[in-house]
């Protein structure tokens, strides 16, 4: 049986986030990718210059065309820039009876925002509760909580505590912006806290990194691995996109992670 993963994101037209991302991510890993847009950016290393959504109709019709038809194991889902989209994905989600790995996008890389003010109350009664792992970094966390952004694990802890109470299934709150020697990412399902530490890597290249590892998470899901070992696998797939970014000579702003790192030669 083939692997399949979906992704629910918005179209990156620089190619390094986004749908774009997630369906190189589900390639690398030896998953077949489906893939419902929900919003067209007009988008490069540099920046964010246009956003246009996808009607909340179309894309429940999207998702409810590869539902009907292909034997999705995993989902992800990705930018969601308004309420009535969120509430369309939301309740195509309950009618299939799935929950889904939730990135919850509301500013890119280069620090444009991408997610409407009104979506928020939207995304955290609507999605959150249908997310079987929540993946935030410390400013989307604060903005999930209402909190200022953590400056230690201690209250990326406490956030994550906070996201899990309103109904997630569980917690990945990234620690990449923290200012430490590690990369650290604290996943926490109720039940235990998981520390999941890495080198920083030096670079410049790091567009892309939220909707790589969000994805690499729906990859391993797809491939049958349980949610713990997922964020693990996935964790070690983004260190080595990042770690090989500057392999790639990709526009003339913050450049997208390698995807294909492990195939491609330097």
């Amino acid at each position: 049986m083939t692997a399949i993963a979906l992704t629910i994101a918005g179209s990156d037209s620089g190619g390094g986030a986004g749908i774009q991302a997630d369906l190189k991510t589900f390639s690398a890993l030896g998953v077949y990718g489906a893939s419902v847009i929900t919003a067209i950016t007009a988008q490069n290393t540099k920046g964010v210059s246009a956003v246009e959504d996808i009607s909340p109709k179309m894309v429940a019709a999207q998702i409810d065309a590869v539902f009907s038809d292909l034997d999705v194991a995993a989902a992800k889902v990705g930018m969601v820039s308004r309420s009535e989209t969120i509430a369309a994905i939301a309740d195509a989600l309950q009618r299939f009876g799935r929950r889904a790995v939730v990135d919850p996008v509301m500013v890119a890389t280069s620090g444009d925002r991408l997610l409407q003010p009104d979506a928020l109350e939207a995304l955290v009664k609507e999605l959150l509760p249908l997310a079987l792992v929540v993946t935030p970094n410390l400013a989307e966390a604060a903005l999930l909580t209402g909190r200022s952004v953590a400056a230690d694990e201690a209250e990326m802890a406490r956030q994550a505590e906070a996201i899990l109470k309103t109904g997630a299934h569980s917690v990945l709150v990234k620690g990449g912006h923290l200012k430490s020697g590690e990369a650290t990412d604290l996943f926490f399902d109720g039940d235990g806290l998981i520390r999941l530490p890495a080198p920083r890597v030096e670079t410049h290249n790091d567009h892309g990194t939220g909707c790589t590892l969000s994805a690499a998470i729906a990859a391993g899901l797809a491939l049958g691995q349980p949610l713990t070992e997922a964020v693990r696998t996935a964790k070690t797939y983004l260190h080595g996109a990042i770690a090989a970014s500057d392999e790639l000579k990709v526009g003339r702003g913050r450049g997208p992670v390698h995807h294909f790192h492990r195939w491609w030669r330097a």
